[in-house]
């Protein structure tokens, strides 16, 4: 053999589901037998240890001073400081524990990206049974290389994705990919090349748990080049987008901000030019209603119940 095929070639032949198993046995250099030990130690050093990445995680002082970064939460800082300006600290204090509080609450909503791909690393086997020149050894799940020829049979967690070769009675727990409540029913035919996650009943797929049969086949990806690695590394780049909800939300706040501070502002007009009141009182009363007015709470509180909205479709 000339050397392992490369990383990049076996990520771009993603339709291993599609093709004979004796076709993807020689698109992967093996054979019914496994690698060697040679051979797999080899792979080991092009492939990388079979594991997901662990993101670094986001400095939580950063994500918590994300949460002041909205216009209604500027002008109540804004207002909080005109309260101290003025000796009125107990009021000052008030204003600025709502926007504390409020980020508070932000910030225990955040991370759920983070805690999704903990979830995703705890559904990885930690072992595996892999045939090696012939022999079934029992191995760490880390040193599964693609091609290495691997067995599973009923309580087992799949070490990798795996093009079956072998299938008898067997099914498989995949909920965790396509969402499927029961098991889904696997054998060696292939299928379309456009089927589905869930229809690509020729694969195993790394995490999902076997609950009858067995099987042997050869793994087709390890790592971050499984489907369950490629789920965690959609969710560990997910980017902050501006939705059509987050720009209404932004529009709605700095309308409301201006309006807030014009009525304040007419309130402050009205009452020394009619009514000839004391300037430092007049500017308490605006400020208490700006502070009244605003609707600090509304992220976090879209937040809330976008969260509880499927709980509540469910239980309906």
């Amino acid at each position: 053999m000339s050397g392992p095929p490369q990383r990049e070639a076996l990520v771009r032949a993603h339709d291993f589901y599609a093709r004979q198993a004796e076709n993807v046995l020689a698109d992967l250099e093996s054979n019914p037998q496994g690698l060697g030990v040679s051979a797999a130690e080899k792979r080991l050093a092009v492939y990388g240890p079979n594991r997901l990445a662990v993101p670094l995680p986001k400095n939580p002082v950063v994500r918590f001073l994300a949460h002041f970064n909205d216009v209604l939460i500027y002008v109540l800082l804004a207002l909080a400081v005109l309260k101290s300006i003025f000796g009125d600290w107990i009021e000052a204090v008030v204003i600025f524990a709502v926007a504390v509080i409020n980020a508070v609450i932000g910030f225990l909503q955040d991370g759920r990206a983070e805690k999704a791909s903990d979830g995703i690393r705890r559904l990885l086997s930690l072992h595996a049974f892999v045939r090696r020149d012939g022999v079934w050894a029992d191995v760490d799940a880390e040193v599964v290389v693609p091609g290495a020829i691997v067995r599973v049979k009923s309580g087992d967690k799949v070490p990798a994705d795996v093009r079956l070769i072998e299938a008898i009675t067997l099914r498989v727990e995949e909920s965790a990919l396509t969402g499927e409540s029961v098991p889904t029913e696997k054998n060696t035919s292939p299928v379309s090349a456009d089927s589905g996650l869930g229809d690509r009943h020729s694969m195993l797929f790394s995490g999902t748990i076997v609950t009858t049969g067995r099987d042997v086949g050869v793994v087709t990806g390890t790592g971050v080049d499984t489907e369950i690695g490629r789920i965690q590394s959609m969710l560990t780049g997910v980017q902050s987008l501006a939705t059509p909800l987050t720009r209404q939300l932004d529009s709605f706040g700095k309308k409301i901000t201006l309006l807030i501070l014009g009525v304040a502002a007419i309130m402050l007009v009205i009452g020394r030019l009619l009514h000839d009141q004391n300037a430092d009182d007049l500017l308490s009363a605006a400020i208490g209603f700006a502070v009244a007015a605003i609707p600090e709470g509304l992220p976090a509180l879209v937040i809330i119940t976008l969260a509880l909205g499927p709980w509540r479709t469910t239980d309906g």
